[in-house]
């Protein structure tokens, strides 16, 4: 006898599984900046303050036993000191306490690790005052002894001083302020938190840290296995959590690339809850014991198209000739900004939001997505226009791309489908112009996506950015900084432009703050460096007995402590 879908019994009362497209890069708090590993991360190890359930605007302590504010003292008068006093009887997932020099430890291993493509600027910027450890040239230039002194330890509490008010800095360490055992990580060959040794650990191989596949951190679960052959890893409730053992006894993360894979897991119950991608939604409608969370709120702009304006050319398939014959792009192709302009007016957005998303996106003329202060509704936009898309591409590199014609390659992750879709659309727009233009399009795994990115191996590329916090500056900071987490895997460097973003982060003004903003898109507006298509909502699918699923826009993905199967 076979039971009907809908009275189903549950499967694994005591595990959830979660398929997802992306497959985990690092183990290390301080090395991924994706999503996958990241979402990994705050399952295992606890920040000194988190955001409180959906919001985002209320902070609950976590390790740190009050939120810091000016009206309890936790906060200077000027804006520039911040009191973390940590909570007593934390403990690790190997049994020991976690005690003030652990969280002092964690930031600054956290900052002077700084890989490149890594998160560390997201520390480094608002507590060193520079957005990198290193020059241009990749010579080590920060001062240790004036960062050692910011970041101190008096009695109980973690004291944090800044060179100058940083408007977003507690929304930051909601989400990136991971507390690590210093005494573990030094007996694993870590760094040992001395001054001496700190640079023999600034921007490592993934490898090379013991961190890179173990864990041991003081949040809800612990490794108990990744197996990077099969793409999964198993999670393990941590029974000594302070705030209590989760529900979940146990977690699985998967990472399956197709959709088709994760429907059938989602329907026979060994999958609780998939990844999925807007285009695939309306396959999921109306299946019995399966529930569709829709239009949940997003800070979030993807796809974007993104020009690298100075390709690494050595052994590089994706340039072809490399030289502008037809049959290839020289290295420094999208240098030229009547290339990028042509290619923006080319791109039809509108194609991307009713296409991919069903309409069921906001039309992105910007970096900053609807919500975020500082996103200006009537900023100057590229829309679809292929007369205007001539024009640009008639004038690039002086008449020689319209008379001879390029070719090159346009790269997307595997699974990101609605990235494969925009890459389409921008394809048809260019190739409509000129039968001499020709993109091809490539889709290569997460990991190798990520690593030819930085190497700026990829001519163009779609990807996208989620909120690390939820303020403007770290939208503008992402798409438009030289130093920011695309224009440094471009090449792409305005001083201007920087020096415009660098002021309106410190300005405590909202009114000035915004028309600084105003200035900074206008002026990305001009230089161009990526195409924006749409913000997307966010959409997850799960079985109907998961309960107590809580979706924050800046979680990097499912946090499990509150979840439950039943």
């Amino acid at each position: 006898m076979f039971l009907p879908a809908s009275a189903q019994p549950l499967v694994n009362p005591d595990t959830l599984t979660y398929a997802a497209i992306q497959e985990v890069s690092s183990l290390d708090p301080a090395f991924p900046y994706e999503a996958s590993s990241q979402s990994l991360i705050q399952n295992v190890y606890e920040t000194l303050i988190a955001f409180r359930g959906s919001s985002l605007e209320e902070f609950e302590p976590r390790i740190a036993e009050k939120v810091p504010t000016l009206a309890n003292g936790g906060i200077s008068a000027d804006g520039r000191t911040y009191r973390f006093p940590i909570r007593r009887g934390v403990r690790f997932q190997d049994g020991s306490e976690v005690a003030p020099e652990d969280a002092r430890y964690s930031l600054l291993r956290f900052m002077l690790m700084d890989r490149r493509g890594g998160p560390s600027a997201l520390l480094l910027e608002p507590i060193a005052g520079v957005a990198s450890t290193r020059d241009s040239s990749g010579t080590i230039t920060l001062d240790f002894a004036d960062l050692s002194r910011r970041v101190r330890v008096e009695g109980r509490d973690l004291v944090i001083e800044l060179p100058r008010p940083f408007g977003p800095f507690l929304s930051i360490i909601a989400r990136w302020s991971y507390v690590l055992p210093q005494a573990w990580c030094a007996a694993h060959g870590d760094w040992d938190g001395r001054e001496e040794t700190w640079k023999a650990f600034n921007d490592p191989p993934k490898e090379k840290s013991y961190l890179y596949d173990h864990m041991n951190g003081a949040g809800p679960f612990l490794l108990a296995r990744w197996d990077r052959t099969g793409r999964s890893v198993l999670l393990e409730r941590h029974e000594g959590y302070w705030r209590g053992p989760a529900r979940l006894r146990r977690v699985l993360l998967k990472s399956i690339p197709e959709f088709g894979t994760r429907k059938l897991m989602l329907q026979a119950g060994d999958a609780d809850i998939i990844e999925t991608p807007r285009p695939f939604a309306s396959q999921l409608e109306g299946l019995p014991g399966v529930r569709l969370l829709d239009g949940l709120r997003r800070l979030q702009t993807d796809p974007a198209l993104f020009f690298t304006v100075r390709v690494n050319p050595v052994a590089n398939p994706d340039i072809g000739s490399g030289r502008l014959d037809g049959e290839g792009i020289p290295p420094d192709f999208f240098s030229d900004p009547d290339v990028r302009k042509g290619f923006a007016y080319a791109f039809d957005a509108e194609a991307v939001r009713l296409g991919a998303y069903k309409g069921k996106a906001a039309r992105a003329i910007g970096p900053i997505p609807p919500g975020v202060a500082g996103r200006d509704p009537r900023q100057p936009r590229y829309d679809h226009d292929p007369r205007r898309a001539e024009e640009h591409l008639r004038r690039a590199w002086g008449g020689r791309v319209w008379d001879k014609g390029f070719r090159f390659t346009l790269t997307y992750n595997t699974g990101g489908e609605t990235r494969e879709t925009a890459a389409q659309v921008l394809k048809k727009g260019v190739e409509s112009l000129n039968p001499k233009f020709r993109v091809d399009l490539r889709a290569v795994d997460w990991p190798v996506f990520v690593d030819k990115a930085q190497r700026r191996l990829m001519p163009m590329f779609a990807r996208g950015w989620f909120a690390d916090y939820p303020d403007a500056h770290n939208f503008v900071y992402a798409f438009y900084h030289s130093q920011g987490r695309y224009p440094s895997a471009q090449g792409f460097s305005d001083p201007a432009l920087d020096a415009l973003i660098e002021r309106a982060v410190a300005e405590p003004s909202a009114a000035r703050r915004a028309a600084l903003y105003r200035k900074i898109l206008a002026r990305g507006f001009e230089d161009c460096p990526a195409i924006f298509s749409v913000h997307p909502s966010g959409v997850y699918a799960m079985r109907s007995w998961v309960r107590g699923f809580t979706d924050n826009p800046v979680n990097m993905d499912v946090y499990y402590y509150p979840i439950e199967k039943r």
